[in-house]
């Protein structure tokens, strides 16, 4: 009898992803189910004294919304969100928000909160489960909900945030508010390591814990980031030599596993790697997730991109980049379109309206449209980590392959890596700038990576990808880049000291100013 419970969940997933995949091949116009999504939520946000004071109303049109809100940044809405934390009702949202979402990710300074309200929630909840599903419709197939389902995420405990004598108020890595709120089914036939590991603190101790409880569980799905991800991995083929096993995959120790999901930062530079621990049978898929909402998630080849969850509750905008203007993103509005105004081939920042209470909300990532029916886009990078010092207009992305495809020529590993302008020092007014690679690399032969030899590569390739730096390069406004290698555990370092280790926490890859790089080279 006690299977019978899990035969419950399978056959409760195989028809909702039947479901699913009629869904997917019917309804490739995303427009009308945005236009509805719309429509549910402007009442809510009528509700909140902010956007009321703003002009919201309760059945308003798109256009009367697009003209009387202003486009939204964190810092805009960070005193009202403040009140919130100390029992401020009706703010963003109707009612009382007791929980947040700790958003540390590339921005520098403190973690920014993101309400997490009941509607919310919901909406985590809908669109985590439907784009699990995309996965099954794509694989036709449900064996993922024949075993457990391994998160590797931030802690669940929540800390206090509200001062005495406040409302309670409690704040946490999005993935940890998100396991605490799991459905009773989903946490007792699924859900892993379970609460007791999850709420510690990232470190050895709970990594060690997570390796002993599930070294001999039957493991069908791996979720987390990839460099959590590879270090679970390291740990437990680790584990599998000690009792006299070899040098495993993760397949091999779990021969049901069937699926990573991964998000939050691009996985090209570990991918080779995770597929050499994990194993060739392993499927990868990618779901777009931010404390702000579910937008997107693969239901197809990875190189097709990301399909957007246009019926999750979230409503969106898209702002070209070719209009962005940091300073002046609120006199920006007019120019977003909603999704039936998206163009193939076109940088868009990603702005966002959803139950939590944002409306028109600059969430600050670039995504480039490679499909409009469906609605599929690739992830850019962020808006404000370019590289545009001396006009070279070069992303995130650009640098991220460039360097991917190069560790894979050499057989190295990219462990992390942080490029940022250089300017040289003149006395005459005038002197070329140049990049400056700070490198961690991982040799898996006896060819280690050489510091000269990759400044060449890199110079080529980046002239090859991206026209303006190869204009700028002609013109002599940019020299041959620098290429700095440093030891292990450099980027691991500047993690920690940050408070961005564990959970949600990354490194940028790139920066328009040189405050990371000169805290690389600083010495400790």
């Amino acid at each position: 009898m006690a299977a019978l419970p899990r035969t419950f969940v399978t056959v409760g997933a195989s028809f909702l992803a039947a479901r699913s995949a009629t869904r997917l091949l019917a309804q490739v116009d995303a427009e009308p189910v945005q236009k509805a999504v719309f429509k549910q939520l402007i009442p809510g946000l009528a509700q909140g004294f902010v956007w009321a004071a703003a002009g919201v109303e309760a059945g308003m049109t798109y256009d009367d919304f697009r003209s009387r809100v202003a486009l939204q940044t964190h810092q805009d809405l960070a005193r009202h969100i403040d009140s919130m934390t100390i029992g401020a009702e009706d703010v963003l949202w109707p009612g009382r928000c007791s929980i947040f979402a700790r958003k540390a990710g590339t921005t520098p300074g403190p973690p920014r909160l993101i309400p997490v309200t009941e509607a919310m929630l919901a909406h985590f909840h809908k669109a985590g489960i439907e784009t699990m599903l995309w996965y099954s419709a794509r694989a036709r197939n449900n064996d993922i909900y024949r075993g457990r389902h391994l998160h590797l995420g931030g802690s669940t405990a929540l800390a206090p945030i509200a001062p005495d004598g406040s409302p309670p108020a409690f704040a946490g890595d999005l993935s940890g508010v998100r396991a605490l709120n799991l459905p009773s089914w989903m946490e007792r036939h699924l859900y892993e390591p379970g609460q007791e590991i999850a709420q510690r603190a990232d470190g050895p101790a709970k990594l060690a814990a997570i390796v002993e409880r599930t070294y001999a569980l039957d493991i069908t799905l791996l979720e987390g980031q990839p460099r959590w991800v590879l270090k679970l991995a390291r740990a437990l083929r680790a584990r599998a030599e000690r009792a006299g096993r070899g040098a495993i995959t993760l397949r091999a120790l779990w021969p049901h596993l069937e699926l990573l999901v991964h998000g939050g930062v691009p996985i090209a530079p570990y991918r080779d790697e995770l597929r050499e621990l994990l194993g060739a049978e392993v499927e990868f898929h990618e779901v777009y997730a931010a404390c702000e909402g579910i937008l997107a998630a693969q239901d197809g080849e990875a190189e097709a991109g990301l399909r957007l969850a246009a019926d999750a509750g979230v409503f969106f905008e898209f702002l070209p980049m070719s209009d962005y203007a940091p300073g002046r993103l609120h006199l920006l509005g007019a120019r977003a379109v909603p999704v039936g105004g998206v163009r193939e081939g076109v940088d868009y920042g990603i702005i966002l309206s959803t139950p939590a209470g944002l409306a028109r909300y600059f969430i600050g990532d670039v995504v480039r449209f490679v499909s409009t029916q469906p609605p599929r886009f690739v992830y850019m990078g962020r808006a404000e980590l370019r590289l545009n010092a001396f006009g070279e207009n070069v992303g995130e992305r650009d640098l991220t392959e460039i360097l991917v495809a190069l560790c894979r020529r050499h057989g190295w590993t990219a462990v992390g890596f942080h490029v940022a302008p250089f300017f040289t020092p003149s006395t005459t007014g005038f002197a070329p700038g140049r990049h400056e690679w700070w490198l961690e690399l991982q040799a898996a032969g006896s060819y280690q990576p050489n510091a000269a030899a990759l400044v060449n590569d890199l110079d080529r390739e980046l002239g090859r990808r991206c026209p303006a730096y190869q204009t700028k390069r002609a013109a002599g406004a940019l020299e041959l880049p620098l290429v700095r290698l440093v030891p292990a555990g450099t980027f691991e370092q500047w993690l920690r000291r940050h408070g961005k280790w564990g959970g949600e926490g990354k490194l940028p890859h790139c920066a328009g100013d040189r405050t990371i790089a000169d805290e690389l080279g600083r010495p400790e």
